[in-house]
Parts: structure tokens; C-alpha cells; sequence
């Protein structure tokens, strides 16, 4: 291989073909999924830092996104001013705004040399015998639009495995959405958007930004809900070993996520919950 990953390539390859060498003789045939599976998850838990501080990025990000719209409405034609706040408020926060992204541009590499080792036929000048091996007889190097139809066992293995990875997908989405922090009740809003009427023109800004920011939102909410099943278009197209290596690799981002959301439960937010000594309005 003479492509920029040709060297990390080849060496995960002689690495994974010897760990299935090595399963063989215990597991026969699956030794080779076995092999992709245990070295797909020993690099995601190499990476794992750099995952979990991502993923605590993009919670950052979603936490002060009203924040930084409120930022941008007030400060449209202040372009330095703008820039200062929001470095102030990033500042203040313990983040940056290249905290959610930054960390998975440097494990990018690391995934594409695993993703090309589990779809390429010709490995360190030779055929990627990877991809002989098979799943209940449906080669690893095969194509899911190459079978024979889907009511053959070629089609059957590979909706079955689509499928579980279809529903990781869904997993992974869920468990994000439910870290993200959640919008206030509308009841609350309401009582927002009358104290704002009632308050002076200067405070009534802040009542309306929430409002303004909707728009962005939704979008967001919209992409959110699309994004992770690009996944699944793309192991449509790619050879079976492939699709095993994203369906483990989707999976273990579905973990990741729920363990970080244990571990870093959201906070009430202030006022809605009554401190000590501190009763509740009463209500009518």
C-alpha cells in the first residue's frame, strides 16, 4: 500500500493476522472477528482519553450554546468585542471552542488505519488474507450489493449485522441527546417571557434570547437525530470485515458516552430546586 497510511497499515495488519493465528486453534473460523473485535477495542481504549475529553467538550459546547447566542446577538457589529467576551467566557468555563472537536482530529488518523486495513484487498504487497476468512460462510471481503439477494445467507448475515449496528447507532444517539443539558419546562419560559414584558426595555433583552436561539437549536436537534446513521450508509458499501469494525467501534463510542453521562450527572440548574431554609412560592 502507497498511500500516506501505508506503514500503520501493514503493521496493524501483521498485528491482527497474528492475533488470529494465535485464536485459531481455539475459535476456528470466527478467530479472525475475534481478531478484529479484541484490537478495535484495545485502540479505542488507547484512545480513550482523548474521547472522553471530547465528549466533555461537546458537553461544554451545548451547556453554554444560549450563552455564546446571547454573546453574538449583542455583539453582531462588535466583531473584537465579540471575541473577547466569548474568550472570557470560555475562560470562565474551563473550555475552549476547540474542546469538542479537537481530540477527535487527533484520533482520526488512528481510526482511517483500521477502517483501510478491514476494506483494503492488498495488504504489505500482498492479498489482505484478513478478508478470506468468513462469517457463516459469507467471506469477510464481500460486499453486501455483490450477494446473491437478501434472502440468501450472503443477505441474511449482512442485514443481521447492519441491524445490530443500526441499533448501536441509535444507542449512541440516545445516550447523547440525554447528556446534552435539557431546555426549560415551557410553564417556566411562559413565567420568563411575563417578567420579561413587565420588566424595563434594557433587562428585556434576555428574556427574548432563548426565543432567538430556538431556530439553531432545532437545527442542530435535527442534524443530531441524522448524523449517526451515516454510519450505517457507509458500512452498506463496505466489505463485511469493515462492517464488523463499525459495528465494535460504534458500539464502544455508545459505552463511552454512557459511562461519561454516570460520571458527570448535570447539575439543577439554580432556582429550580429549594435550598435549605428556603421555601418554594406557593402556587395558585
Amino acid at each position: 500500500m502507497s498511500t500516506l497510511f501505508g506503514v500503520p497499515v501493514d503493521a496493524a495488519y501483521h498485528l491482527v493476522l497474528a492475533l488470529t493465528n494465535v485464536l485459531t486453534p481455539v475459535l476456528g473460523g470466527p478467530a479472525a472477528i475475534a481478531g478484529i473485535i479484541i484490537v478495535t477495542i484495545a485502540v479505542r481504549l488507547l484512545v480513550s482519553p482523548l474521547t472522553f475529553r471530547a465528549l466533555r467538550g461537546q458537553a461544554a459546547q451545548a451547556r453554554l450554546a444560549p450563552e455564546i447566542q446571547r454573546l453574538r446577538q449583542r455583539h453582531a457589529k462588535q466583531p473584537d468585542r465579540l471575541q473577547r467576551e466569548l474568550t472570557a467566557l470560555y475562560t470562565r468555563e474551563g473550555t475552549s471552542m476547540f474542546a469538542g472537536f479537537a481530540p477527535l482530529l487527533v484520533q482520526w488518523p488512528v481510526f482511517s488505519v483500521l477502517y483501510l486495513l478491514f476494506r483494503t484487498p492488498t495488504v504489505a504487497g500482498a492479498q489482505n488474507r484478513l478478508l478470506s476468512r468468513d462469517l457463516l460462510g459469507v467471506p469477510l471481503g464481500s460486499h453486501w450489493l455483490s450477494g446473491a439477494g437478501i434472502l440468501s445467507v450472503h443477505g441474511v448475515v449482512f442485514l443481521s449485522v447492519l441491524a445490530v449496528l443500526a441499533a448501536a447507532c441509535w444507542y449512541a444517539a440516545r445516550v447523547a441527546r440525554r447528556a446534552l443539558p435539557q431546555p426549560a419546562p415551557a410553564s417556566r419560559a411562559r413565567a420568563g417571557s411575563a417578567r420579561a414584558g413587565s420588566a424595563p426595555a434594557g433587562s428585556a433583552r434576555a428574556g427574548r434570547a432563548p426565543a432567538d436561539a430556538q431556530p439553531g437549536s432545532q437545527a442542530l436537534t435535527a442534524v443530531g437525530k441524522i448524523a449517526p446513521y451515516l454510519t450505517v450508509l457507509i458500512a452498506a458499501f463496505a466489505p463485511l470485515a469493515g462492517v464488523i469494525y463499525l459495528v465494535t467501534s460504534t458500539s464502544w463510542s455508545a459505552a463511552e458516552r454512557l459511562v461519561l453521562a454516570a460520571r458527570t450527572k448535570p447539575a439543577a440548574p439554580q432556582g429550580l430546586t429549594a435550598g435549605p431554609g428556603r421555601k418554594r412560592p406557593a402556587t395558585t
